[in-house]
């Protein structure tokens, strides 16, 4: 019996708590109202702050680069032996899996990207005019009327101009993902102007398929050379034959890697300058800022009153 009493009691406790709560937040309804109203216009003004965010994307294929001459070296490689010849291993495959790292380098950005780009479109840009197509920097880092960097910036060793900073800059912009049941790969980025981000996704792709191929055109020139220094020592027509033979397949390989635009990625669909943005999501940023305005008054009000209470004791 006294059990169901302290329960009844205990109710009655949580009961009057609620209406307590209730009681003190319609009391404070206006101060709730006004920063919760006051945090959405702050809100909405924030958000209409923010510039346009617009993304080029490219999806790529990997293109399979036959190796150096591996395969048929392999052939040969016994009866070479027997004759006192060391023949080239040959190149090795998968260009594409090491071309995606690549890119995330500060090597290629600093050799391959740094060079080909206009430095303050990345470092000091402000704005971009879509009536006109133009982009205007930041005075207080950039004068495009005299092509200067301003103050500080205008020492090159600062950090805000060294490779490794612009790098960083970068990066943040692009993105690298690899659909794991196609092979697919989609490289994206991000900038205020559309155009300045289909750009640097075709710059990207064209330097890494460029690097690739220079490098494996050195490598298949230093085999032709190799390969006819070695017909030209060795005496045993068997093994001139094979050589012989390696040669033509080397210069086959030499003409296709000079023809062959698309080395490491074929483009499977192009980037184009995006018309829709994709951010930022100002309605998202609104609703979010009135939620945290809302908690916040409730949680003044709340402050407020128990303090006040704590006072009266």
């Amino acid at each position: 019996m006294q059990e169901d009493k302290s329960n009844k009691h205990s109710n009655d406790l949580d009961s009057i708590d609620i209406r307590e709560l209730f009681y003190v937040l319609l009391k404070g309804k206006w101060i709730i109202v006004s920063l919760t109203a006051f945090t959405s216009i702050v809100g909405v003004i924030y958000s209409l702050s923010l510039p346009n965010i617009y993304e080029s994307k490219a999806l790529l294929a990997p293109v399979n680069s036959s190796s150096s001459i591996s395969g048929a070296l392999r052939s040969y490689s016994g009866l070479a032996g027997l004759a006192g010849i060391s023949l080239p291993s040959g190149g090795d495959e998968g260009n594409s899996a090491k071309a995606m790292q690549k890119i995330n380098t500060l090597s290629f950005f600093e050799n391959n990207i740094l060079t080909n780009i206009h430095l303050p479109d990345l470092m000091a840009f402000k704005s971009w005019n879509s009536e006109t197509n133009t982009v205007s920097y930041n005075e207080n880092i950039y004068d495009a009327s005299t092509n200067t960097w301003i103050g500080d910036y205008s020492d090159p060793m600062q950090k805000l101009l060294s490779a490794q900073k612009s790098f960083v800059v970068f990066n943040k912009k692009l993105n690298l993902t690899v659909d794991n049941k196609t092979g697919f790969i989609t490289l994206s980025i991000k900038h205020q102007s559309p155009f300045l981000s289909k750009q640097w996704v075709e710059l990207v792709v064209n330097e890494v398929n460029s690097f690739y191929r220079q490098k494996d055109k050195l490598e298949s020139e230093k085999a032709v050379s190799y390969l006819n220094q070695q017909i030209s020592m060795t005496s045993l027509s068997e093994i001139k034959q094979a050589l012989a033979q390696l040669l033509q397949e080397e210069t086959k390989k030499l003409t296709l890697i000079e023809a062959n635009q698309f080395y490491v990625f074929d483009y499977i669909d192009s980037p184009v300058a995006a018309e829709i943005k994709s951010g930022p999501s100002r309605r998202n940023i609104c609703i979010i800022i009135a939620l945290l305005g809302g908690i916040l008054s409730i949680l003044l009000v709340l402050f407020r009153h128990y303090a006040l209470s704590e006072k009266t004791l």
